[in-house]
């Protein structure tokens, strides 16, 4: 772990479901000491979200790999002075609660920089610390509906529909990470820490490309589009002989010549329909279904044979069932087996980015009981003895 370029990071995390401890678990993977808070009596609901085996989340051995656990009320005045006992040993603190929940404990950003001045507090909310919806309730479904993300996904006859994944959640945690690394790394030169503010809707809205000048400067709103987006052509997925999926990315010219080879087609390339990506884009119903007649004569291994022998981009759609027999998947490691206590041998999503001299590593399940690590914490980083702690138990506050 000493070798891991975040291994001299403490993190406090204090948030549950997923944009909190996503940016938890981010850190973790490249070798931060994370240590997870739940209240003793309010279990982190991921714990049972999704399919579980016996009781154990798929989804939180993954998402609480590489990190230790505490339980701790937060609600109880014992409580948040453990936590003040602990600040001056953390680096971070992560939380995604409703912004003002810190502070109706005692542990606001005031408060907790007195006691650590290199504090770094890392706070993701539905529409951030300030504004005038700061105070309302928000998931990553609302940002999702807010950022813009929403109104273009799905076809353009039928109602918004979502991705099948939380995807505000993660990308919020992407930013709130980010942020993190920024506030580190500025920390070496002033000395102190800072709030970093993360907004649901906001991240969503940060990807949102050129969404914005393209109604503010010409009045154009962009709709659901399905499986294209308009004027980029040909992009599209296409069904083939076996009725599996295949998608081409063709759009830039040279790469649409070497799409027109490998379709025995050359000829479209110089056709003034397609010749130019304007003109591609003004024709591309008609272009995707010449595509398409083509696609549906050939099984997707041998069009991906045939794609890739012509360098033009081209995938499977995947599914986990592709993905886990992938020799790509497997060579870069993104599948990883690891030995979990209650489920046995466990895949995980391997670690992004690749860091050449310096990767991550998972280097343990997720904790597979509540509190489980009271005993290191607060003993041995704290120096509570037992008694102590057998009196905190008897109050429910541990």
């Amino acid at each position: 772990m000493s070798n891991l370029p975040l291994s001299d990071i403490r993190v406090l995390e204090l948030g549950s479901y997923i944009a909190g401890p996503f940016t938890g678990r981010l850190l973790a993977d490249f070798g931060a000491e994370v240590i997870k808070v739940e209240p003793p009596d309010r279990p982190d609901p991921l714990r049972k979200w999704g399919d579980t085996i016996d009781g154990h989340g798929l989804f939180w051995a993954i998402q609480s790999r590489n990190k230790k656990c505490i339980s701790l009320n937060l609600r109880k005045p014992e409580g948040q002075e453990i936590v003040k006992k602990i600040l001056p040993h953390i680096d971070v603190v992560i939380e995604n609660f409703r912004p003002g929940t810190l502070e109706k404990w005692n542990l606001g950003y005031e408060i907790m920089s007195e006691i650590n001045p290199r504090l770094i507090l890392v706070r993701t909310s539905g529409f951030g610390q300030s504004g005038p919806y700061k105070d309302r309730a928000g998931f990553g479904s609302v940002g999702e509906a807010m950022g813009g993300l929403r109104y273009v996904t799905g076809e353009p006859d039928r109602p918004p529909v979502r991705t099948g994944i939380s995807m505000g959640d993660s990308l919020a945690a992407l930013y709130a990470a980010i942020g993190c690394l920024t506030a580190l790394h500025e920390r070496e030169r002033s000395g102190i820490g800072q709030v970093v503010d993360t907004a649901l809707y906001e991240a969503v809205f940060g990807v949102m490309e050129s969404i914005l000048p393209e109604y503010v400067v010409l009045g154009k709103i962009r709709e659901r589009s399905g499986n294209i987006l308009p004027g980029v052509a040909p992009s599209n997925i296409y069904k083939t002989k076996d009725q599996s999926w295949i998608a081409i990315g063709g759009n830039a010219d040279t790469v649409f010549k070497r799409l027109c080879c490998a379709m025995g087609q050359p000829e479209l390339a110089e056709d003034s329909k397609y010749a130019t990506h304007s003109a591609r884009g003004n024709n591309q119903k008609e272009l995707d279904e010449r595509i398409e007649c083509w696609t549906r004569t050939k099984t997707c291994n041998e069009l991906l044979e045939i794609l890739v022998h012509h360098s033009v981009p081209s995938g499977r759609i995947f599914t986990a069932q592709d993905m886990v027999n992938d020799p790509h998947f497997l060579a870069r490691e993104m599948i990883i087996n690891y030995e979990h206590p209650a489920l046995g041998s466990f895949p995980m999503p391997g670690i992004v980015p690749k860091l050449s001299r310096t990767p991550g590593q998972i280097q343990h399940s997720g904790p597979s009981s509540i509190g489980q690590h009271n005993q290191e914490i607060f003993a041995q980083l704290l120096g509570l003895d037992e008694s102590k702690l057998t009196k905190l138990a008897s109050k429910e506050v541990i």
